[in-house]
């Protein structure tokens, strides 16, 4: 259903998590390119607003590169207390919101029967998501259902933003806000330097502590300063990994927009299969993705130059077990190393 209309309002419905926004990012970066005069609302959990906006930031900008409204859903607060009154308040205020912003389009790019209800309560005329959605049922609540042929959900996403115009959007680095405060921060840290993120979602994605170590001593001894970024709840690891590589490692409690900043001024990021990881590749930098349970052809970095290590036998698997599985045991600290020096050897 292709349309001309110079002042379309588009909602985007991609709640969370932190990678899978950023996946999401390209393809209405592309969108935005091609229809600078479209209104585009996103919808998101709180804590991801950072990948969006800078803190305050309310209107288009360096703050807000992309998106005009920001609409701020708690979906996980309301899934713990589904029935209780604050709960039913805040729902119908969202759907207030939603319907008084008079989209257009819906188009969810997350795929579940959770975005897919808030997604209609905007009553947009066009609820656009994928054929083959992560949660089959929310397909039920599509008006337009995309088939889509891309490996990687980067790909995908810009198939199903194809619908909204009937055209094809190019493949384009995201926009991501820039705060001036974040980025002095930023620079205030020892260069170069390699940013390394040990913590992941759950055990299984997390390579082992004193593997990391190990890699952050080689790094030094070739000259590299090293920052240990520590996400929520990860300061006894990123604490560990300091205290295992010789103390030398800074370890940063970043807020969303300072992690950017951080990482706009790395040489290099090492991860498992995590947001900052998939941050790093966002913004171009070189990236060594250390992958076990998840399969990073279809979820890892995505254009760039990067290094995925994982053991040929290692299966999709995202049940959250708490230990690392078995084919993410097999990689060692030097083929890590490798990968990291023939990237950095590339940035000189």
């Amino acid at each position: 259903m292709p349309t001309t209309n110079p002042q379309l309002r588009v909602l985007v419905m991609r709640l969370g998590a932190m990678g899978d926004i950023l996946h999401a990012l390209p393809a209405i970066t592309a969108l935005r390119a091609a229809h600078p005069h479209w209104y585009l609302g996103w919808a998101i959990e709180p804590q991801w607003r950072g990948l969006l906006a800078a803190d305050g930031c309310e209107q288009r900008g360096p703050g807000m590169p992309l998106v005009d409204r920001i609409h701020i859903v708690p979906a996980k607060q309301w899934a713990r207390s589904p029935l209780s009154a604050a709960t039913l308040r805040q729902i119908g205020q969202m759907r207030s919101e939603l319907k008084r912003e008079r989209y257009d389009v819906c188009l969810d790019l997350q795929g579940a029967v959770r975005s897919a209800l808030i997604g209609r309560s905007a009553k947009a005329a066009r609820m656009i998501g994928e054929e083959k959605p992560r949660e089959p049922a929310a397909k039920l609540f599509f008006g337009e259902k995309i088939p889509t042929g891309g490996v990687h959900v980067i790909e995908q996403a810009v198939e199903v933003a194809n619908a909204i115009a009937g055209e094809q959007l190019p493949l384009m680095a995201p926009l991501l806000p820039v705060e001036e405060r974040a980025e002095a921060l930023a620079a205030e840290l020892p260069q170069p330097f390699v940013l390394i993120n040990p913590g992941a979602g759950w055990g299984a994605k997390r390579w082992p502590v004193e593997r990391y170590a190990a890699v952050a001593q080689s790094l030094n001894a070739s000259g590299y300063g090293v920052v240990v970024n520590a996400g929520p709840g990860e300061a006894s690891l990123a604490e560990e990994l300091s205290r295992v590589s010789g103390g030398k490692a800074v370890v940063v409690q970043p807020t969303l927009i300072e992690l950017i900043a951080i990482t706009r001024k790395a040489s290099l990021a090492i991860a498992g299969d995590t947001g900052p990881l998939h941050l790093a590749s966002a913004l171009g930098k070189p990236v060594v993705g250390i992958f076990g349970p998840t399969d990073p052809a279809r979820n890892g970095p995505f254009g760039g130059r990067f290094r995925v290590l994982r053991h040929p036998e290692s299966k999709r698997d995202h049940t959250r077990h708490a230990e690392p599985e078995a084919g993410l045991l097999t990689i060692e600290p030097q083929a890590v190393i490798a990968a990291a020096m023939e990237l950095l050897e590339g940035t000189k």
